[in-house]
């Protein structure tokens, strides 16, 4: 079983046809996915005691997944107001996160990430959670998944994701996320970087329509995305980590890519192939749609 934390929230998504509200947030986005891919997943998380709080519960228990969802201190959940400018999002949000603590279940890996890595109070209860992971020495991965209207600070937030990436064994990047943190970076350069922590052995950077790279050891593997016609791009990351995550739990790969392990270019070539054909799926439908294993090709991910 992999274990999602971090928040759940409403997307009020507004683009020239009007707003429409759908259910959201990466965490939640993430193991709706794995969920979809048949991987058994439990997401933790908090909602308010209102009408979509009740759509959250509903969305995450008809995709399959187990949920442990804390009340909001508020008693209102959370929304991301997300504006649409040929087909790529920009966010302001209505957030609390005060998730208390909780016990780590026995599980194959845990996954964590987005805003509930970085607002107070309920960060702290997320970073004891990959304490606990550690200490059990269960498997770790971490998508900042950065969100530009809440960095105040990019040289403060930029420890932070090191603190945190350094604590994981797989962390996600994309582009978007070094531009927001280190302005004129090579993102290259920058996922290259994460790699010199102890913990870490896989980092993935992704580029959007240039696809994705992997770096392991000594190893770097790009794979292009596929060309499609892109209706918009929200979830598209989610998806992708969603995706990578089942490969590794299905190919019992956890652990496989750190010290004294060979690189392996076409273990990493298919594992970035299967993650980017889900994204890109993802990509070609509104909202956060990322596909069911019965919609993928019947021998994804090879």
């Amino acid at each position: 079983m992999i274990v999602v934390v971090g928040e759940a929230l409403v997307d009020v998504v507004e683009d020239p046809a009007g707003a429409r509200e759908t259910v959201g947030g990466s965490p939640l986005n993430v193991a709706t996915t794995l969920a979809a891919l048949d991987v058994p997943t439990l997401l933790i998380t908090e909602v308010g005691h209102d009408e979509r709080g009740h759509r959250i519960v509903e969305r995450v228990e008809a995709s399959g997944a187990e949920l442990i969802a804390a009340p909001s201190r508020t008693g209102r959940t959370a929304t991301a107001t997300v504006h649409l400018d040929a087909g790529q999002p920009t966010y302001d949000f209505d957030i609390g996160w005060s998730l208390q603590h909780q016990e780590l279940p026995h599980c194959d890996a845990l996954h964590v990430g987005s805003l509930g890595t970085v607002l107070e109070p309920g960060r702290d209860s997320v970073l004891d959670l990959v304490d606990q992971a550690w200490a059990r020495d269960v498997f770790v991965s971490y998508d900042p998944n950065v969100r530009a209207p809440l960095v105040a600070d990019p040289v403060q937030a930029w420890r932070d994701v090191e603190a945190l990436a350094g604590r994981a064994q797989l962390v996600k990047l994309s582009d978007q996320d070094v531009e927001v943190l280190h302005p004129g970076a090579d993102p290259e350069d920058i996922a290259r970087s994460l790699l010199q922590a102890e913990r870490t052995e896989l980092v993935v950077l992704t580029r959007g329509h240039l696809g994705a790279t992997a770096f392991a050891a000594d190893l770097a593997v790009s794979v292009p995305a596929p060309a499609i016609e892109v209706v918009d791009t929200v979830g598209a990351g989610d998806a992708f980590m969603a995706a990578t995550l089942a490969v590794l739990l299905e190919d019992s790969a956890f652990g496989s890519y750190g010290a004294g392990v060979p690189a392996d270019r076409p273990r990493l070539e298919r594992l970035l192939s299967a993650a980017v054909e889900v994204a890109a799926i993802t990509c070609s439908r509104p909202g956060a749609a990322a596909p069911t294993r019965p919609e993928l090709r019947s021998d994804w991910p090879d």
